[in-house]
């Protein structure tokens, strides 16, 4: 049976983005997407890649082109940042995939978007337009219509808004609320794998924590380079995903840290600097033949490691409602009772998994900054607990598959 929802606009070329246009396309969809960088390149210095985020890349057709440009940690070493004692290993590697039947691996971001735009563009039914940011849509009873600059770009089925945090699609259809900045904000830099020094685990993912931040470290690049992120506490955040900074804003925040970190984060000179945001729970993910994805319908701390992987999973649920909901077409084209019933379903599904992965991701957020005895507690519960029990507890995270 051909596929009766057979125009799809998406605003947005990032990860989500594509991700969306490659599992729509899977189910026989055509695909517009409008990206408003004319340049491809997507910002950001490493990613965590779970198991939940590389069986879909398999799926997609695009783990065999990013397996050679990653890395795969036998172990999440977790240290007390001030002691540089290590608290505990955390099983990653084989273990983790043997569990979960699909590896963790580590990431350079621009390495993930360029396979995944690779294998979007060899795709027949994928279009991508650069340099057109979709600002407005308006709505008509059989279809969508993107507007850019008040001008009509494109008209579909069904728009998908992957546009990130700050959704333009999201504030101009949803009346939602900005994000609220959390109270923290994140650098990055990235460093040649021989400038690494002493003390500090080169194939391996490292925390070093701390009551006012924490220090995230994890090869990518094959193992070539090392990702770091810096997070502290600080009064004011802004918008940007790439604002320069000054080397010291990240030493500033290690000096309570043992030498290794210290020496680790001094020895580069170029840190790119976001905000942490949050957004409250919206009434609804989807209105007038648009569908909110991604981060543009649910952003979560870092603090998992799922951003990413939540919008990846978000692109194969979508691909599946709709596509039950063509198998289920009695017409031509999927009526707006169908459509509204498969988005229905999208909705219901992920604002539950989203919901608890933005839970745990803040949790686990207060959990890493604790100070005083509570930050005491903490690392002797994870010194105490066996490492296997404690990534046990996060089956219900890594073991999701499509249809859960």
């Amino acid at each position: 049976m051909s596929n009766p929802l057979v125009r799809t606009l998406i605003s947005g070329g990032g990860i989500g983005g594509l991700a969306a246009a490659l599992a729509l396309a899977r189910t026989g969809a055509e695909v517009t997407v409008f990206e408003k960088r004319k340049d491809p390149i997507e910002e950001g210095a490493g990613i965590q890649i779970g198991p939940n985020g590389t069986r879909i890349l398999s799926q997609l057709g695009v783990a065999n082109k990013l397996r050679p440009l990653v890395s795969s940690p036998e172990f999440l070493r977790i240290h007390d940042g001030p002691s540089g004692e290590q608290q505990t290993q955390l099983p990653l590697g084989r273990w983790l995939e043997t569990r979960h039947s699909s590896p963790y691996w580590v990431a350079h971001r621009s390495d993930l978007h360029a396979c995944l735009l690779a294998t979007a563009e060899a795709s027949p039914l994928i279009a991508i337009n650069r340099g057109v940011e979709i600002d407005a849509v308006k709505p008509y009873p059989d279809e969508v219509l993107a507007l850019s600059n008040g001008e009509i770009v494109g008209a579909g089925d069904l728009l998908v808004a992957a546009d990130g945090l700050h959704s333009a699609i999201r504030s101009c259809l949803f009346s939602a609320h900005a994000p609220r900045y959390s109270g923290k904000s994140a650098a990055r830099t990235v460093l040649p794998i021989a400038s690494v020094p002493e003390g500090i685990a080169r194939q391996d993912i490292g925390i070093w924590l701390a009551p006012a931040g924490h220090v995230v470290h994890y090869p990518v690049r094959g193992g070539e380079e090392l990702a770091v992120v810096v997070i502290r506490k600080e009064s004011n955040g802004d918008t940007d995903w790439a604002t320069a900074v000054q080397p010291s804003w990240a030493t500033e925040a290690v000096l309570e840290f043992v030498d290794p970190v210290r020496n680790l984060v001094a020895a580069s000179k170029i840190w790119r600097k976001w905000a942490l945001a949050e957004l409250a729970p919206l009434k609804t993910w989807f209105a007038n033949r648009t569908v909110l994805l991604g981060d543009a319908a649910h952003p979560v701390l870092p603090f998992l490691a799922q951003g990413a992987v939540l919008a990846l999973e978000d692109a194969a649920t979508l691909a599946k409602c709709l596509s039950d909901a063509n198998q289920n077409a009695a017409a031509d084209a999927i009526s707006e009772d169908e459509l509204e019933i498969a988005l229905n379903m999208y909705q219901d599904v992920r604002r539950t998994r989203a919901s608890r992965v933005q839970s745990a991701s803040r949790r686990n957020g207060k959990i890493y900054h604790l100070d005083g005895p509570m930050r005491a507690a903490r690392n002797m519960t994870l010194r105490c607990t066996p490492p296997t029990s404690l990534l046990a507890r996060y089956d219900w995270l890594y073991g999701w598959k499509l249809g859960d």
